[in-house]
């Protein structure tokens, strides 16, 4: 049973050392520890950290469906959105039929064909349109020489140059070539993880938090941080209300965050009037004494953990800078305590509506930080406190 293992429902960092103890070079010695793992949780709900540990344990490399990463949560999808609308499950949602502002039937039209369907609200890592997304992602990142999600029209010339095979000219076959060199499963040259390091990672927290966070309809918990200019410190009691908040959760180290940000830096700026969106700077995923990625080092990007707030608040700074950051930039204590209630390492996203309550939970990043669907949440967490004359 799950209760003579741990003193508590979700395990502490000792306590799964303490399991991990005399094993850690041990492939053998961790497979067991896996099976043990399952026979105890045998027919019982398995925590998402001893998740992660039975995966690490049996060999896996932080695939997106390994552990515990997973699908997001959210109190608004299509079913919701169909029934707001009137219309049949298996109908569509076209632009004079729609229940909000144009630039909200954009959001929500994924694909761009006019009506919103079914396949449009779909993120799971089935579909087809995430599956491109995911590809697309990673190869515009080896693109971005600079490591903060845009790419100039220097690099791309510089791409082109460097693959180009006579004067003005580059074949599929380079480009494929280009793009796909070095790459092995799900990491780039030099970035994947020794089965040690992940093991390592999952108890200091740099692979993500052993807390689990609020679920939907939890009352989002309260925060009071500075920025890393030390210009504002924002009350998150403070924040709620007439409007929706947004809260990602980031740090340096962690590459798709870095990709990914100016995504959610477009959303702030189509929804300033009508959302508040905050960052939180947390932990590092990838420090240079942790589990270190040689394409951060070739980007420059190549820090040790901090261990006082304030190396935690110099480092954030650094990130801000990259990223030309304009969504204030909240720095979490040097304990952790904002990114552990809210299970925010290494990258995530909440919607929070103006009751205050978790309308959204994307999945644990980096797999589950997908800025599309956190988008379409707040549309239609936006949609459901509109009076009802105006949506009925």
């Amino acid at each position: 049973m799950a209760s003579s293992l741990f003193a508590e429902a979700l395990p502490t960092s000792a306590e799964l050392s303490a399991l991990v103890a005399g094993k850690e070079s041990s492939p053998d010695a961790l497979k067991q520890l896996a099976d043990d793992l399952r026979s105890k949780y045998s027919g019982q709900p398995i925590p998402e950290s001893v998740r992660m540990l039975i995966s690490i344990a049996q060999g896996g490399l932080m695939g997106g469906s390994d552990g515990w990463f997973g699908p997001a949560q959210s109190k608004f999808d299509w079913k919701s959105l169909a029934e707001m609308h009137q219309i049949p499950i298996h109908g569509s949602i076209h632009a004079d039929r729609f229940r909000g502002s144009p630039e909200w039937f954009v959001r929500l039209d994924r694909n761009r064909d006019g009506a919103i369907t079914a396949e449009d609200l779909d993120w799971s890592d089935s579909n087809p349109w995430v599956q491109h997304a995911y590809v697309v992602n990673r190869l515009l990142r080896r693109l971005d020489t600079k490591g903060n999600g845009t790419l100039t029209r220097a690099e791309w010339v510089a791409f082109f140059d460097s693959v180009s095979q006579v004067g003005d000219v580059a074949s599929i076959e380079s480009l494929r070539e280009a793009w796909l060199t070095g790459i092995s499963a799900s990491f780039y040259p030099g970035d994947a993880p020794t089965q040690q390091q992940l093991v390592k990672g999952l108890l200091s927290g740099e692979l993500g938090s052993l807390q689990e966070g609020p679920n939907l309809g939890d009352q989002a918990p309260d925060f009071t941080l500075t920025t890393q200019d030390g210009k504002q410190t924002i009350h998150l009691a403070d924040v709620i209300g007439c409007k929706p908040v947004v809260l990602m959760f980031g740090n340096f180290t962690c590459s798709p965050f870095r990709s990914m940000y100016p995504g959610v830096e477009a959303v702030s700026r189509r929804f300033e009037n009508d959302a508040t969106i905050l960052a939180i700077y947390v932990r590092e995923a990838h420090p240079a004494d942790g589990w270190k990625m040689e394409s951060n080092t070739r980007l420059g990007v190549d820090v040790t953990q901090p261990k006082t707030l304030a190396e935690r608040t110099a480092v954030a700074s650094q990130c801000s800078r990259l990223l030309n950051a304009r969504i204030p930039l909240l720095v979490d204590e040097i304990d952790d305590r904002v990114g552990n209630a809210y299970s925010g390492m290494p990258a995530r996203l909440y919607v929070i509506d103006h009751e205050g309550k978790i309308t959204y939970k994307a999945g644990r990043g980096p797999f589950g930080f997908k800025v599309g669907e956190m988008e379409q949440s707040l549309v239609m967490t936006l949609m459901a406190q509109l009076p009802s004359s105006l949506v009925a």
